[in-house]
C-alpha cells in the first residue's frame, strides 16, 4: 500500500490501522470510504494546532477605514503577524511621523474573516508606509485527491492517523454509549468493557503529546 498522502491513500492506511473496528465503519455512509474520510477532515482542526502552517496574504489599505474583508482567503484560520510600517523612514520625533502602527486583529463574522485596525489606518500613514497591507497567516489543512494537494507534511503522515483513530474510537463508543461494548485489549486477549471509550482518550492523549 502506497503510503502517500493521497486520500485515497490516507483512507486505506486509517482502515488498516484500525484492524477489525474498520468493519464498524465500511459501507456506512453514502459511499463505503465515507466514515474514514470524515475521521480525517474532522482530524484536521487540531494538525492545524499541533502542525501549523504559514501563508501570506494581503489587502489594499484606505485611509480612516477600519474592516477589510478576508473572503478572497478561504484557507484563512488565524492572523499571525503583519508586515506593514516596518520600513518608516521617520523617527516618532520627526515631523513627518505617521503615528504609531495600528492594532490588527482578525474577527469571524456574517460568515468570514475580518482584519480589524484599531485604530483606522491614517491618510499619512497610508502615504508613508504604502496602500498594501501584507501580512502573514495560519492557514487550514485539507486532504487532497491527489498527494500533492493535501496540505499536512509527508513526515506528519503518522500523526494524521493517529488523530484520525481517535474520532473513530469517539464515534465507536458513542455508538454503543446505550449497551456494553466489549473488544479484546489486544495484549491479554480478554475482553475489556467500555474499550472504545479508554482507547479514544489514550490516543488523544498520544497525540497531543507527540513531540513537534
Amino acid at each position: 500500500m502506497p503510503n502517500t498522502m493521497s486520500k485515497a491513500d490516507l483512507v486505506a492506511s486509517l482502515k488498516d490501522s484500525l484492524h477489525d473496528a474498520a468493519s464498524v465503519f465500511a459501507g456506512s455512509g453514502a459511499t463505503p470510504d465515507e466514515a474514514f474520510e470524515r475521521f480525517l477532515q474532522q482530524a484536521l482542526p487540531d494538525m492545524q494546532m499541533k502542525c501549523p502552517i504559514t501563508k501570506l496574504g494581503s489587502v489594499t489599505l484606505m485611509a480612516n477605514f477600519p474592516r477589510y474583508s478576508l473572503g478572497s482567503l478561504p484557507t484563512f484560520a488565524a492572523f499571525k503577524t503583519q508586515l506593514w510600517g516596518d520600513a518608516c523612514k521617520y523617527k516618532p520625533w520627526e515631523p513627518g511621523y505617521p503615528g504609531a502602527v495600528p492594532r490588527v486583529s482578525a474577527s469571524y463574522e456574517t460568515g468570514q474573516w475580518w482584519l480589524d485596525f484599531d485604530p483606522a489606518p491614517t491618510s499619512k500613514a497610508v502615504a508613508v508606509w504604502g496602500s498594501q497591507f501584507d501580512f502573514w497567516y495560519f492557514g487550514q489543512h485539507a486532504i487532497g485527491d491527489a498527494a500533492i494537494d493535501t496540505t499536512v507534511n509527508p513526515q506528519d503522515r503518522g500523526l494524521l492517523i493517529l488523530r484520525a483513530q481517535v474520532e473513530a474510537m469517539r464515534e465507536l463508543s458513542i455508538r454503543n454509549a446505550g449497551k456494553p461494548v466489549s473488544l479484546r485489549d489486544g495484549l491479554s486477549g480478554q475482553p475489556r468493557n467500555s474499550t472504545a471509550s479508554a482507547l479514544w482518550k489514550d490516543l488523544l492523549d498520544y497525540f497531543y503529546g507527540a513531540r513537534k
